[in-house]
């Protein structure tokens, strides 16, 4: 809303433009008026929408743009005067270019004894800039008040983004905004807002409950209205719009602005950037993570969306829950991303996966996402920042050994053709077989899920680095770990890998895993100056780690636990790093967690 309301006065001489603004300012008709008044201010806690209203009588000095009102001031008892009740060239220029709405102001009624209406209605159907009409007397302060009122209400309630009058209906971005506001507050998304969702929206907006008998009076308005507007004893999207279109003809359109606001929304009805993007800061060296609170409520997302109860959603689930969206946010290569079921829907673990990795790698987008969701508005939050947790300087967790963290990044580097893609959907559970049915246009260069350490859930999130060592940014060099993967059955291929290792990493304090692909066929002797498992010794490293995911069923994820354990213990030495019982510590933990995992899977789903 804006910050300031500037009012012009404009119209012919002698109307009584001056006096007006006189009248109101010192409560009393002036016994003499100048030539034009200086410029008012009223202070925000004298108006009744509590924002400061500056009032300029016209003049040639005055830039028209600046104003945000134009009120055409004719006198009631000057038929001539009502006559040139037209716009201006000026103000014709002023109204096009910029949109200012328009109030015709019929001064000195208290000479007459009849109204202007009659003559002044057909302007007002002519133009629909003008958004009223206010018959006043500047000498006895009749309706002064209330022009000034109408004027700011122009200004901060403006009627032409949301209503036609010709038409006598909505415009179509105000149906599409209160669209997006009913099914962000539809928590079942059954096409309902049963009497708890209404309470939750009046209470969002408003500040208070509706009483049960209100509630049924604003229901049973919309029964006697419309045949379909209540159903089940809730409000449906064409009940919700009808309400609105019935505040707006009732002249109460600060009812709808005020729900348009709450939901982020400007006076073109686009949704703000200070609400798609609130501040938040992020020092350097710290990752974004989503919270707790985050986590449920994108899982009551997934829940209202997932209409078969089957932990996945379908491609037209997914298109509902994406239908607060002016865009479709995740493309075809999220599915290659996370972990999918077995026709390809992206599975509740993949779908918060999904999300974990949008708030590490870009956090501007995850508020944006979050705001179309209304994450604010439903978790009663003053921003969707509320939702990111930022994690501490990475250099103060090797300090003490120890880290919060939940989301640990791998990169992943090696010669073309050399597996890592395949290393990649390993992790997602996929075997040679189901690799090969994704499309080469659907392919993704990331991939995340979760592993268990020590019985902790934990994200590992991998990123195939494209091989070119010459032209590495540092966002391929920052990672939690690096994962340097060559071939078995190919002889150059080793050959980059500790290229990249001596150029990149030799002094890094980052941890290194050497992981050879491809471990099902014979394994050749690597065409480098020490073999791969020498190479890890004298730099050491902990020895090449064999995978392949030529299996039967999913890939072996102890490799990931493995990544994952080295990623949040840097500090641990190589050493320890070999040693059997670290290990054994770790697999037990995921194992545990892992059958633990599926009976509570298995336990949710019969109670969903």
């Amino acid at each position: 809303m804006r910050k300031d309301v500037r009012i012009l006065l404009v119209g012919e001489p002698k109307v009584g433009k001056t006096s007006l603004i006189m009248s109101l300012v010192s409560e009393e008709f002036p016994e003499e008026v100048p030539l034009r008044a200086e410029e008012i201010t009223i202070p925000a806690d004298v108006t009744p929408e509590r924002v400061p209203t500056h009032i300029v009588d016209y003049s040639v000095i005055f830039p028209l743009f600046q104003a945000n009102v134009i009120c055409i001031v004719y006198a009631v008892n000057n038929k001539k005067s009502i006559e040139k009740v037209s716009f201006p060239c000026p103000v014709c220029l002023c109204v096009a270019m910029y949109r200012v709405p328009l109030i015709l102001v019929g001064n000195k009624s208290d000479l007459v004894e009849h109204s202007s209406m009659e003559t002044i209605l057909p302007i007002m159907n002519q133009y629909s800039e003008i958004e009223t009409c206010v018959e006043c007397s500047a000498k006895n302060l009749k309706n002064i008040s209330e022009l000034f009122y109408y004027a700011q209400k122009a200004v901060l309630h403006p009627t032409g983004p949301l209503y036609c009058p010709e038409e006598k209906e909505m415009m179509p971005a105000c149906i599409k905004a209160l669209t997006r506001i009913f099914k962000v507050s539809d928590l079942d998304n059954d096409g309902i807002l049963n009497d708890a969702e209404l309470n939750l929206f009046q209470r969002t907006c408003f500040n208070t409950p509706l009483a049960p008998q209100a509630l049924e009076d604003v229901k049973n308005v919309v029964r006697r209205n419309m045949v379909d507007g209540v159903q089940d004893n809730g409000l449906t999207l064409k009940g919700f719009l009808f309400l609105h279109t019935l505040f707006i003809q009732r002249g109460r359109h600060e009812t709808t602005w005020t729900v348009l606001r709450r939901f982020g929304y400007d006076d073109d009805l686009e949704l703000t950037q200070e609400y798609l993007f609130p501040p938040l800061k992020i020092p350097p060296d710290c990752t974004t993570e989503l919270n707790h609170n985050a986590y449920l409520f994108l899982q009551s997302v997934f829940d209202k969306h997932d209409k078969d109860r089957d932990c996945a959603l379908s491609p037209d689930e997914l298109k509902d829950l994406f239908r607060v969206f002016p865009y479709m946010p995740w493309g075809p290569d999220v599915n290659s991303t996370v972990c999918t079921n077995e026709q390809g829907w992206i599975t509740y673990q993949g779908y918060l996966s999904q999300w974990t990795l949008t708030t590490y790698l870009d956090v501007q987008r995850c508020l944006e996402y979050l705001g179309y969701l209304g994450y604010s508005i439903i978790t009663e939050q003053e921003s969707q920042a509320a939702a990111i947790t930022v994690t501490r300087n990475k250099r103060i967790d090797l300090q003490k050994k120890q880290t919060q963290r939940s989301v640990f990044c791998c990169n992943v580097f090696g010669a073309k053709g050399c597996g890592k893609s395949g290393f990649l959907q390993g992790f997602l559970g996929r075997n040679l077989t189901c690799q090969k049915n994704i499309r080469e246009d659907h392919k993704s260069y990331y991939a995340i899920s979760t592993t268990y350490v020590y019985g902790q859930e934990k994200y590992l999130l991998l990123h195939e680095v494209l091989p070119d060592p010459e032209f590495l940014s540092e966002g391929d060099l920052s990672c939690d770990i690096v994962c340097l993967v060559y071939d078995v059955a190919n002889p150059h291929s080793f050959e980059y890998c500790a290229r990249v290792y001596k150029q990149y990493f030799l002094d890094s304090r980052t941890p290194c895993l050497v992981v050879g692909a491809k471990a099902d066929l014979p394994e050749v002797r690597q065409l480098c100056s020490l073999s791969p498992l020498d190479f890890c010794r004298k730099h050491k490293l902990h020895a090449p780690q064999l995978f392949t995911c030529n299996t039967a069923d999913a890939p072996s994820r102890d490799i990931y636990t493995k990544l994952t354990t080295m990623a949040m213990y840097p500090h641990v030495t190589q050493t320890d790093l070999k040693s059997s019982t670290f290990w054994l510590r770790a697999s037990v933990g995921a194992t545990v967690f892992a059958v633990f995992g599926f009976a509570m899977y298995k336990t949710l789903l019969k109670q969903r």
